[in-house]
């Protein structure tokens, strides 16, 4: 039965940067081609991640593109000519633009660690994470659910523009989706359950998996949007149960892929 249709799609190529919006994608089985491939390492070798906004929040004015042909991303940090992911040029253009020493990686280290912050807004540090300190810097472990990739939690990340037009009249003003950094913005009515399996175009089928977590990000000047209390109204409105751990400020629900394929904009979205 179909219940609505893709609204936009997006993909990420450099972890926390800029991603670039999308007509069609190829959806593999560990999410779509060419999202969070590369990512940037500091100098102790940690993954460097706009959750923890200083220094690094302003790796989200920096944007990244696939060149399918090539098969390199393209790095474009504001100012500077553009650069490939992986070159001296990029590494520098990046360092410079960050204010500290970095390098992009295509490979994910073997115990993985991001930079993190935790907001000092009440309802944004999940039940489970006991140890944290409101207002304080970190340093956490990243989940690899798929080799070669630099995910949080999930494949696929979808939101719904049901759950962005309620948030927007919470909030009191329209909340742009990117924001959120979704792979789908879904028109659909309602958020789709854990559990729940959705066809996307003729193709590609996805099962839920949880909730999506909300961190500093969608509360930082980016995508065309300032600082504006957002993480105030997502932690009094949008905290969900994401069993068996606790309650967690979420937005948005992780997928992982069932039956890769292509998906487009403007494809039906099917309950299966």
């Amino acid at each position: 039965m179909t219940v609505g249709r893709v609204g936009a799609l997006h993909r990420y190529p450099v972890k926390s940067a800029g991603g670039e919006a999308l007509r069609t994608a190829q959806v593999g089985t560990d999410g779509l081609v060419g999202d969070r491939i590369w990512a940037l390492l500091d100098d102790d070798g940690v993954i460097v991640s706009a959750k923890r906004p200083r220094p690094w929040g302003r790796l989200l004015d920096v944007t990244a593109r696939v060149n399918a042909l090539a098969d390199e991303v393209t790095v474009c940090v504001p100012d500077v000519a553009d650069t490939a992911a992986g070159s001296p040029e990029a590494n520098g253009a990046l360092s410079q633009w960050l204010g500290r020493p970095v390098t992009l990686t295509r490979t994910v280290p073997p115990q993985p660690v991001l930079h993190r912050w935790w907001p000092q807004e009440p309802g944004m540090i999940p039940d489970w994470v006991t140890n944290a300190i409101p207002g304080t810097a970190t340093r956490t472990a990243l989940p690899t659910p798929a080799a070669g990739r630099f995910f949080d939690g999930g494949t696929v990340h979808l939101i719904t523009t049901a759950a962005l037009a309620a948030l927007s009249g919470r909030h009191g003003a329209a909340v742009d989706p990117r924001r959120f950094r979704p792979n789908i913005v879904a028109e659909l009515p309602a958020d789709p359950r854990p559990g729940q399996r959705l066809r996307i175009g003729p193709e590609v089928v996805v099962e839920v998996t949880l909730p999506t977590p909300r961190c500093a990000v969608p509360g930082l000047d980016h995508g065309g949007a300032a600082p504006d209390g957002l993480l105030r109204t997502l932690a009094r409105y949008h905290r969900a149960e994401i069993a068996p751990f606790g309650r967690a400020t979420c937005f948005g629900v992780y997928a992982a892929v069932v039956t890769p394929g292509r998906v487009r904009v403007d494809d039906d979205i099917a309950a299966v």
